[in-house]
């Protein structure tokens, strides 16, 4: 049994590929803990109940929810350590380890006490982390659940470290015998990059048994009677496909429901609002999200997943999303922007989706009424979802994690060994050629 630590950039509820990952592991036999960061109290609670029954431990190393003296100050010393990094980078490009999320410090030195067989890091914060670690000796994996130096609008690289990351990258997808990603496209794209071996491909599906806990409840839908669409991300922001949807309303001559779900934050709720026609605001339905137990049956409720990804940003160009799987497993058909990640996956499923060019709100338009005027086409698209992922699911991508660790664990052993065999026969050596003196 090795020792495993996972390093996350904030809540558990927010990243089902590393909860997935320390349950694959710990079910291996390992001991894993996972150290993430808490800053709200409603996720914080998430956490708490994602974590019954688990067989792995969270440790949050940083805990800045404003919900006491103590963390409000916590609070305000993080977020200035942030603004100064920031502050650096923009009038003097440079780049500290703060300006690449929160707890940098603090995961390094929980990595550092907890000294683990293998550490697995899956942010920007921990790239940073896993060089230090790499520095100092330790086995180190990386998980590049998204590129992320090259996940952001064009707008935004001018305000981040993007040679830094670029540089990081390169050394963990060199060094790290353990190291992941979500599609054959970044694979491949990673490996030219950086001229390193193809990091492995795990999907981001989700266990079979989750359909057994459905519950059958219709609590987003207003009218059964119209087809139902369903988008969910972590964020309800710009560059997710949002424009490219509400821009295809005006092609629509179908009635449907459009169901979103995501955090809204402030700044984007008037560009959200300034985004829908006014003939649509009875039928745009905006929900909060839910907790990680709830998610499938809500998506399950609907007819119709909306995966718009950009190929503007490489990153979302080249990976296969969690909401992808996860509107399979909801028994969802599916409309997807044709990226080279959504093609890859779903060239293979063809009977689950209609793939549409990305940002084309006419496509987009057709693609709707294809499945809302046509109820056949519609139900098996759906009953192909269903049996998609009788082949797409976590019980056999676990099977790869498990194997990736435990090659990663075994270089490791193997070093110490050829390391301790080495200085035997060095001892050895030495031994007979002070004989030889003695004799001579």
């Amino acid at each position: 049994m090795a020792k495993i630590l996972i390093l996350i950039g904030g809540h558990l509820c927010n990243g089902p590929r590393p909860v997935k990952e320390a349950d694959a592991l710990a079910a291996a036999g390992h001991e894993v803990t996972v150290a993430g960061i808490w800053f709200d109290p409603a996720f914080a609670e998430r956490d708490r109940q994602l974590l019954q029954h688990k067989s792995w431990r969270f440790q949050p190393v940083l805990d800045f929810r404003p919900h006491s003296g103590r963390n409000r100050l916590t609070q305000m010393a993080v977020r200035l350590q942030t603004k100064l990094a920031q502050q650096l980078f923009q009038r003097f490009q440079i780049a500290t380890p703060a300006l690449l999320g929160y707890g940098t410090q603090s995961l390094l030195r929980t990595a550092l006490r907890e000294q683990a067989d293998l550490t697995i890091v899956h942010s920007e914060a921990g790239l940073w982390v896993a060089s230090q670690l790499l520095d100092r000796g330790f086995r180190v994996g990386v998980d590049f659940e998204d590129w992320f130096s090259q996940d952001l609008l064009p707008a935004a690289q001018a305000t981040r470290p993007i040679a830094l990351l670029k540089s990081l990258e390169a050394r963990l997808a060199q060094n790290c015998t353990y190291c992941l990603t979500t599609s054959q496209a970044m694979a491949k794209a990673i490996a030219t990059t950086y001229q390193a071996s193809q990091p492995t491909v795990i999907y981001n599906v989700f266990p079979l048994a989750d359909r057994q806990v459905l519950d059958h409840q219709y609590r987003d839908r207003q009218n059964l009677q119209h087809c139902s669409l369903h988008w969910f991300s972590q964020t309800i922001g710009p560059g997710r496909g949002l424009e490219t949807l509400f821009e295809s309303l005006a092609y629509l001559t179908t009635p449907v429901e459009i169901h979103l779900r995501g955090n809204c934050p402030a700044h984007y709720r008037s560009w959200l609002e300034a985004l829908i026609p006014q003939n649509w605001h009875d039928r745009i339905f905006v929900h909060p999200t839910v907790p990680n137990a709830e998610l499938l049956s809500r998506i399950a409720e609907h007819d119709i997943g909306l995966a718009l990804e950009s190929p503007e940003i490489l990153s979302r160009d080249l990976t296969v999303t969690n909401k992808l799987f996860q509107y399979l497993q909801g028994g969802l058909a599916l409309i997807a922007s044709d990226t080279a990640g959504q093609r890859e996956l779903l060239s293979q499923y063809a009977a689950t989706s209609q793939l549409i060019s990305p940002n084309s709100p006419i496509d987009l338009a057709n693609a709707i009424q294809a499945f809302s005027q046509n109820p056949d086409r519609l139900k098996a698209a759906k009953t192909a979802a269903l049996k998609a992922i009788e082949a797409l699911c976590w019980e056999q991508e676990a099977e790869k994690l498990k194997q990736q660790a435990e090659q990663a664990l075994n270089v490791e052993r193997q070093a110490v060994v050829t390391s301790s065999r080495t200085l035997t026969l060095g001892k050895l050596s030495k031994k007979i050629y002070n004989r030889s003196l003695e004799l001579n």
